[in-house]
């Protein structure tokens, strides 16, 4: 037996106890005559002493340890003349008899503490030193017990967990495939999943009414901070359900989850909000709402008075900061250099103070008199005090850069906090939205969603206007999952398929075994996928998915620990009967 207790579980009643322990030695350090020694193990740190007058062998062994050593130490349990209340094992020590060195360690390249010196890409190199670190193995703990939790939650619903295939059919809609050759049929390929849509609607159309799996998917797009390669996601379906009634499940699971992990009641049913009001009032359809700043429109005030940038733009939008006219010239600058950098793409900023003495200061005061720029500050409800931020320009990117700096405004002025959360559900978002480029529409969520029945007459007259029976639950500004009722009617299918662009070929072609299924009695059904990693990351009270899970990719969807990906060997490329064409890039 290596060991008889943990290093996170003794306390002061086991005093006198004979006990075994083993771990890493967090930290070594010599005081007179004495040494002492920080065992770690995934429990917690308990501190061991080595006397040297009782024993000088075994404190010299003592003094020959390095940092991450991996040791045995017997001893017995004894109370800390000097507590330290910081730890849970900090009322007691283990006066240590024998000592065991089970492996030695190189000297880490950064400190396995909390507060580490490592930085993001020594850290992701050495992951499974990271681990180590007592925040970053809580967080995977936190992960541990939300899955659990949900298992449970949704097992006592009646769902069952089934798990799909992970090697698919490539369907080249939406995010790019990964895809992976196959050797027992040369030139054809899988596709590994975005998401087990197809096969969880094959699981409704087979009598499994309530389905849901922790479901590994793969997307090959850009990465950011909540977005990874591979990620998990709670994926759901229902059968002879409404929208309603998928979102009174989904409410009761999310509820749960936040009184379990935070102890938080949310005893009020979540607010809801149409997308065409998100996008008018925010500028986004996953809206941050712990804050107000709604946008308002000034097209209507600000239009003939010469100052081309408004008489020009289809849209004049801006929103009020309260309190914030006592900003100086050079955050006002810092304002207008966040907007136009690369990422917000706006040409520039206006910005209107409303003094607390009355009096009014403006970016373009020379167009605009004192009096109509109050008049802007009474429609936008600003006070004495307050600041008015304004853009200009098409409709849609104007909204965009608006919600940018509105939430920059929001963590400058301490608005967002992490361990405030404020659900919503964003309803009633287009079926389709309009590709310029491709001069298409393309399914905003996927071909299957369903429309609104009541817009079903307006599929082929009004295709733009067709609102989908979807909806996304959102919390702080991040889309924490969503879903939609589905489309079960094979005549309804294809009318979705002809509007796509889909010929009834390439339909058949890449979703055939879904429709064909679809003629033996297809349920109503609905159902919704929340970021499993996402809503660990938000319970931890973290800014990326990265640090939920256990070995991430970095931005640029590299492991730099184990170093993939990677090339392969040409036997391996023959066995597959390809052959790469590595074309130089583009200058």
């Amino acid at each position: 037996m290596y060991r008889s207790n943990t290093c996170g579980e003794l306390r002061q009643s086991d005093a006198g106890k004979k006990v075994t322990l083993a771990g890493w030695v967090q930290r070594a350090r010599k005081m007179g005559g004495m040494t002492f020694v920080d065992l770690r193990d995934r429990y917690g740190i308990t501190q061991v002493v080595f006397n040297n007058e009782v024993n000088p062998a075994l404190c010299d062994k003592a003094n020959k340890l390095g940092r991450e050593y991996v040791v045995q130490i017997t001893g017995t349990v004894a109370e800390r003349s000097s507590k330290n209340a910081k730890m849970p094992t900090g009322d007691i020590e283990i006066i240590a008899d024998e000592l065991r060195v089970l492996n030695k360690s190189l000297v880490p390249p950064f400190t396995i503490e909390e507060n580490t010196d490592g930085g993001d890409d020594l850290r992701m190199k050495y992951r499974y030193l990271d681990l180590r670190r007592q925040n970053v193995r809580s967080n995977l703990e936190l992960r541990h017990k939300m899955a659990f939790e949900i298992r449970r939650y949704l097992d006592s619903k009646g769902f069952l967990e089934i798990e799909t295939p992970v090697l698919v059919k490539s369907t080249p809609e939406g995010a790019r495939d990964f895809v992976v050759p196959s050797r027992m049929n040369p030139g054809e390929f899988y596709a590994l999943p975005q998401s087990p849509q197809l096969f969880k609607q094959l699981l409704m159309v087979s009598g499994f009414d309530r389905y849901f799996q922790l479901a590994k998917c793969f997307r090959d797009e850009d990465l950011r901070a909540d977005r990874q390669p591979e990620f998990t996601q709670v994926d759901c379906e229902m059968s002879f359900v409404e929208q309603e009634d998928v979102i009174e499940m989904f409410e009761g699971l999310v509820k749960h989850i936040f009184k379990y992990v935070k102890n938080i009641d949310f005893t009020e049913p979540f607010p809801r909000m149409t997308w065409a009001d998100a996008m008018q009032q925010y500028g986004s359809d996953k809206p941050d709402i712990r804050f107000g700043m709604k946008f308002v429109e000034l097209t209507d005030l600000v239009k003939g008075k010469g100052f081309s940038v408004m008489d020009d733009a289809e849209l004049t939008v801006g929103i009020c900061v309260p309190g914030a006219a006592g900003y100086t010239r050079k955050q006002l600058d810092e304002l207008t250099e966040f907007v136009k950098r690369p990422q917000v793409g706006a040409k520039g900023l206006v910005y209107v103070k409303l003094n607390a003495d009355g009096s009014v200061k403006s970016s373009v005061g020379k167009f605009f008199s004192d009096d109509e720029l109050k008049a802007w500050g009474e429609k936008m409800g600003a006070k004495p005090g307050d600041l008015l931020l304004i853009m200009s320009g098409k409709a849609i990117p104007t909204r965009k850069q608006l919600c940018e700096l509105r939430l920059e405004m929001g963590n400058r002025l301490g608005l967002r906090p992490k361990n405030v959360f404020a659900p919503l559900w964003v309803i009633d978002f287009p079926l389709f939205e309009w590709d310029d480029e491709t001069q298409r529409f393309y399914a905003m969520h996927h071909p299957f969603t369903s429309p609104k029945p009541e817009d079903i007459p307006l599929l082929h007259s009004n295709t733009g206007d067709v609102r989908a029976n979807a909806y996304d639950i959102v919390v702080n500004g991040t889309e924490l999952g969503g879903g939609s009722i589905r489309i079960h009617d094979s005549e309804l299918q294809d009318t979705m398929f002809e509007l796509l662009g889909f010929t009834k070929e390439r339909a058949h072609e890449q979703f055939g075994f879904l429709m064909d299924a679809f003629q033996y009695g297809a349920p109503p059904h609905g159902g919704l996928a929340l970021g499993f990693d996402r809503f660990v990351s938000i319970l931890a009270e973290l800014d990326t998915i990265r640090d939920v899970i256990a070995f991430p990719k970095n931005n640029s969807g590299r492991d730099v620990m184990n170093e993939s990906p990677s090339p392969i060997d040409d036997s391996q490329l023959e066995e597959l009967q390809l052959k790469l064409d590595l074309k130089a890039p583009k200058a």
